[in-house]
């Protein structure tokens, strides 16, 4: 059932929900016409994150608070998931009307490759912050490079997440078959953390902004255990697959690691469906903007959410609703 629904108090409509006894949900779809960002009736729209020790997690529920805060009629709920691929699953399906997704994921889906069998009917609100592709190994492991993973136990993230997706993506391009060369353990951050710990995973990764709260957990506690591994040799076969994913690095301050790190990363966007009210679409932009200062303080990965970048979600469209938005709030084309 999708979670945005339009109540107007009329005598009529009240008399209807009484005889069934129950509130009337009704889906806000694009009706056409102009966009206004004006939303006349209260609407609910829920907004699916990630793994609860993530940052989609902690700017998806400080997202929601702004918008409740903004005291327009748009409400919002954001939800625990297991992030990109089942976001994009649920939210196509009406189940969430907000996803945060990976770009490399969005992409899969408008394109209807990878975890996805047709083109999914999604759009992008806007381009967020960057995700950084976090591989963690124990010392004790002896594992040196991605190709050192073979026969170890490897968390690749939560089932349908967009870490399972890259991670598979980088076990590929370093010769393993990620289904039968390492054990793969397919476990969402809080129970890969614990099991670093306990010593019953060898490695880890995760895609995340930063400090991803989960990563900041593990090295503050192992700190002496564990320690990341570069995997950027792996980016040019990885760049045959989608050439969003480039090189970043870690600054040695986000974790207090003896130095910075290279990594592989890759965008974030902010998704809807592609039909969804555009005037919802609208404010929901705005309030990603007008509250910026708002998300920081919940993590500091929203620092880097940008005008400047906001329409660089390209190959999945900007929603029309977003468009306007970005428009009147002066983002460059």
């Amino acid at each position: 059932m999708r979670r945005i629904w339009s109540i107007t108090l009329t005598g009529a409509l009240l008399a209807t929900v009484a005889a069934c006894g129950g509130r009337q949900d009704s889906a806000a779809t694009d009706a056409g016409g102009d966009v206004t960002c004006e939303v006349g009736q209260a609407t609910r729209v829920g907004i699916a994150t990630g793994n609860a020790t993530g940052v989609y997690f902690a700017l998806g529920n400080a997202y929601a608070e702004q918008v409740n805060a903004s005291g327009g009629n748009v409400q919002a709920t954001a939800s625990e998931t297991g992030a990109s691929v089942q976001n994009i699953q649920q939210l196509v399906a009406g189940t969430y009307d907000v996803a945060f997704s990976l770009a490399d994921t969005a992409a899969d889906a408008v394109g209807g490759t990878g975890s996805f069998t047709g083109k999914q009917p999604v759009a992008a609100l806007a381009r967020i912050h960057t995700n950084y592709t976090q591989v963690i190994v124990r010392k004790a492991a002896g594992i040196t490079d991605v190709a050192g993973m073979k026969g170890k136990r490897v968390s690749t993230g939560s089932p349908k997440s967009g870490t399972e997706v890259i991670a598979q993506r980088v076990l590929t391009a370093a010769g393993l078959n990620p289904e039968s060369d390492v054990s793969a353990q397919k476990l969402d951050l809080t129970k890969t953390v614990d099991g670093m710990k306990e010593g019953t995973i060898d490695a880890l990764f995760f895609s995340g902004g930063l400090p991803t709260p989960g990563i900041t957990d593990l090295l503050t506690t192992a700190k002496d255990q564990v320690e990341f591994l570069d995997i950027t040799p792996l980016l040019p076969e990885l760049q045959k697959t989608n050439q969003v994913y480039q090189e970043g690095v870690i600054p040695a301050a986000t974790y207090r690691t003896p130095a910075d790190v290279k990594t592989i990363v890759v965008p974030n966007v902010l998704l809807v469906r592609e039909d969804l009210d555009p005037d919802v679409a609208c404010v929901l932009t705005k309030t990603l903007f007008d509250r910026k200062t708002q998300l920081e303080q919940a993590n500091a990965a929203a620092k880097e959410i940008s005008l400047d970048t906001a329409r660089a979600t390209d190959p999945v469209p900007v929603h029309r609703g977003a468009t306007k938005a970005l428009d009147d709030l002066g983002a460059p084309q």
